[in-house]
């Protein structure tokens, strides 16, 4: 099988950091791993490491290597071509993050390529990978999502007051996202009196994605996620809840909490009575059900003593060391190789085209 990871978004780190994990799983379950890395400027390589180098102390980058590979999108070939010379694979396995691998890119020349892989497809990847989209479809079902004011290239420029008096109206506090993006880059906690602020915020998210979401903060609430998986054989389930709460000096869970200091304590399981797990479990079921999603996601929500918030769904979620999602799994009987395991098993059975 191949494992894909790299990729041109700003999450190329995280996902090499993500694929040593995986690629050591596949091969304790007895998978044969053909590692591909998309360079940050999308070369497609065959990466001649080994896990080992995708661990270093400063976050890995691969920007360039000796023997290109290329996914064939022949599905004569069924796999990759290393140098020239055709590869089979019968599963591929993208651990990217982010635009141009998470959005439903990969999923597309993998459906080409008529190559089953692990995770959702072309249309839930894209649609979860779009906080602004994924919020208008799950508030449609009727699933709670807190309120927020879309931004997109036209709109700023044109309608920039209007923008700066509906984020306002928001609340006091606010968040400041790039609508396609992951692990927190270029988010900011904002006050919306401060204006300067605001409108700053608002242009650092748009160094990484014109469409912004301006999205009102739930106070006095608890991080908590939640891991869905799909089994061979179509059945879905629901992991334990784990709940993050961040150390002071952090005014969220930001990039530099999550990968490069001591920002926060991962509380798996997390510390909620029997039926708030329940029902945070079956919130992440409808999610994943509505978005279309397969394979696995992470849902992620606000939790207050009144209500469940959806805040985002995650359909390739870190799988780092300290990762949430696999450490779910753990807290709920499924070691890494394991689920590992059961997501190449469940993708292989469902195979690629329309479903």
């Amino acid at each position: 099988m191949a494992l894909v990871f790299g990729g041109r978004s700003s999450e190329h780190s995280i996902s090499c950091i993500s694929a040593a994990a995986v690629w050591e799983a596949l091969e304790e379950s007895g998978h044969t791993v053909v590692p591909i890395a998309i360079t940050r400027s999308a070369g497609m390589i065959a990466y001649a490491g080994g896990p080992s180098d995708l661990r270093a102390e400063n976050l890995p980058v691969i920007d360039d290597g000796e023997v290109a590979a290329v996914i064939a999108t022949d599905p004569k070939v069924h796999g990759v071509l290393i140098d020239g010379q055709p590869k089979r694979v019968d599963v591929v396995f993208p651990v990217l993050h982010g635009p141009w691998g998470e959005d439903g890119t990969i999923q597309g020349l993998l459906e080409l390529a008529d190559i089953p892989y692990v995770g959702s497809g072309v249309l839930a990847s894209a649609l979860c990978m779009d906080k602004l989209t994924l919020k208008t479809v799950l508030r449609a079902a009727g699933i709670p999502v807190a309120a927020w004011v879309p931004i997109d290239e036209t709109s700023w420029r044109v309608n920039r007051e209007q923008i700066l008096t509906d984020a306002a109206r928001l609340g006091s506090i606010v968040f400041v996202k790039p609508s396609r993006a992951g692990s927190s880059m270029g988010i900011s906690k904002v006050e919306t009196t401060n204006t300067e602020a605001l409108v700053q915020a608002i242009e650092d998210a748009r160094q990484h994605d014109p469409r912004v979401i301006v999205e009102q903060a739930v106070t006095d609430a608890r991080e908590i996620e939640c891991g869905v998986r799909q089994l061979a054989g179509g059945s879905v389930e629901a992991s334990r809840c784990a709940q993050i709460v961040v150390h002071p000096g952090f005014d969220f869970y930001d990039f530099d909490a999550k990968y490069l200091a001591d920002g926060a304590d991962l509380l798996v399981p997390a510390p909620i009575d029997e039926d708030m797990h329940q029902r945070i479990g079956d919130l992440a079921l409808e999610c994943f059900q509505q978005a279309g999603c397969e394979g696995l996601a992470r849902v992620d929500f606000f939790v207050t003593d009144e209500r469940i918030v959806v805040n985002e769904l995650n359909t390739m979620p870190g799988f780092t060391p300290i990762s949430m999602f696999p450490r779910m799994w753990q807290a709920s009987g499924v070691d890494y190789a394991e689920l590992i395991d059961s997501l190449v098993r469940q993708a292989s059975e469902r195979g690629s085209g329309l479903r």
